[in-house]
């Protein structure tokens, strides 16, 4: 392999107690950067050659390496590269929203092998848990007729739905969705798929899917703005999620902005929203053809559109300013469950953005603000790298669990 290749990967430690964190850092570097030698491995972590073998044999007879073809380059010894077994693991990530419920599976590389949806009745968690059991069922059966064994490597499920999570008041505002938080979620699912499972905001899990197959993909700094039926922010920090005390950072929906034409101060995302973006064309959030009818507003640049797109811009600008001066992050993605054609317009009409301590001449690669995944499914495809990331990413966690 060639010494000249820039490598992306974060420190091992070789101090005794900290093997978790070690296998956790060798596999994050297969990840971010394909298939390298133990020599790039051991360069790259600073972990000792021996160390890399030890662990790279490991990974191997638990299915997660395999070796390809022996690589001659020059003078040097041969090389073998080793990378990552796509099935070596899988993972479910659920979405639970307002009005519909997505389910996608995902290997160990973050690709997706199973998309469904189904629309959410109407009546509440206790009917609704129902419709999403039925789902995830449906996804597993799929998920066995492409590997009958999938069973045995099934990492987890994640959960992602709007948040703020455990707030005393909910100001009768529709954006939230009180009555499924309030539900024994988990539990249920739990209980029912026998699988781990974990919650988290849908903005959180739209910044796992940029960190794991979009803009954030191998930053350790970055801010995702997530338009979603409200609007929120998944921060990443330090290469890991950030949560916050009560799992409720990044919800940026809440602050406080003038509303449109200045009638008073209001909610965010009462201006910058899905929700917002259907009340200016009015039109259902629940219309199966919401995406149809965005691009085609766009693409006739319906005044209504045009509106709400410089509305909603306007205050996007101060809050790419806001958050680039309180996290200095490499970069900004705005990302959507919305097609990515009207994040692209939005990204668009932000510029020029303000001036923050990210404008400088000498800065990262990556752009200030840049356009993110624009899918109806990266939230659900977020949720489903959680477990993934949960299961094998490098963190801190892994070294103090493993010294208890």
């Amino acid at each position: 392999m060639s010494e000249m290749r820039q490598i992306r990967a974060k420190s091992g430690t070789n101090l005794g107690g900290a093997s978790a964190h070690n296998r956790r850092v060798i596999i994050d570097a297969l990840r971010v950067n394909g298939a390298l030698s133990r020599a790039d491995l051991a360069r790259a972590t600073r972990l000792t050659p021996q160390t890399v073998s030890n662990i790279i044999e490991e990974l191997s007879r638990d299915g997660l390496v395999t070796s390809r073809e022996i690589v001659r380059r020059g003078r040097g010894q041969p090389a073998t590269p080793y990378q990552l077994v796509a099935k070596g693991a899988f993972a479910i990530g659920l979405q639970i929203d307002r009005h519909v419920t997505r389910v996608v599976v995902v290997n160990l590389l973050g690709e997706a092998l199973v998309k469904m949806e189904a629309k959410l009745p109407e009546d509440g968690p206790a009917q609704g848990v129902k419709a999403v059991l039925g789902l995830v069922g449906q996804a597993r059966d799929a998920l066995r007729r492409i590997d009958p064994q999938a069973d045995e490597r099934l990492v987890g499920l994640s959960i992602a739905m709007p948040g703020p999570f455990n707030i005393e008041t909910d100001y009768g505002d529709p954006w939230m969705m009180t009555a499924w938080q309030a539900f024994p979620l988990v539990e249920t699912i739990a209980a029912e798929t026998g699988l781990e499972v974990a919650v988290q905001n849908d903005s959180a899990a739209a910044a796992v899917a940029e960190k794991m197959v979009g803009a954030a993909h191998g930053l350790d700094h970055a801010i995702c703005i997530f338009l979603g039926y409200g609007l929120g922010a998944g921060l990443i920090v330090n290469g890991e999620l950030y949560g916050g005390a009560y799992g409720n950072a990044g919800e940026i929906g809440m602050m406080l902005a003038l509303a449109p034409r200045d009638a008073g101060i209001g909610p965010l995302e009462h201006v910058a929203s899905i929700a917002s973006l259907c009340k200016a064309l009015d039109i259902d959030p629940a219309d199966p053809d919401l995406s149809e009818t965005v691009v085609h507003a766009l693409d006739q640049a319906d005044p209504r559109m045009l509106d709400w797109l410089a509305r909603a811009a306007e205050r996007l600008r101060w809050t790419v300013q806001l958050l680039e001066s309180t996290f200095d992050p490499q970069t900004i993605i705005l990302c959507s469950s919305a097609p990515r054609m009207l994040v692209e317009q939005l990204v668009a009409r932000m510029h020029p953005l303000l001036p923050s301590v990210s404008e400088r001449r000498e800065r990262f690669p990556q752009a200030r603000l840049q356009s993110g995944l624009g899918d109806r499914w990266a939230v659900a495809l977020g949720a489903a790298a959680e477990p993934i990331s949960r299961a094998f990413d490098p963190r801190f966690s892994a070294i103090m669990k493993s010294r208890l």
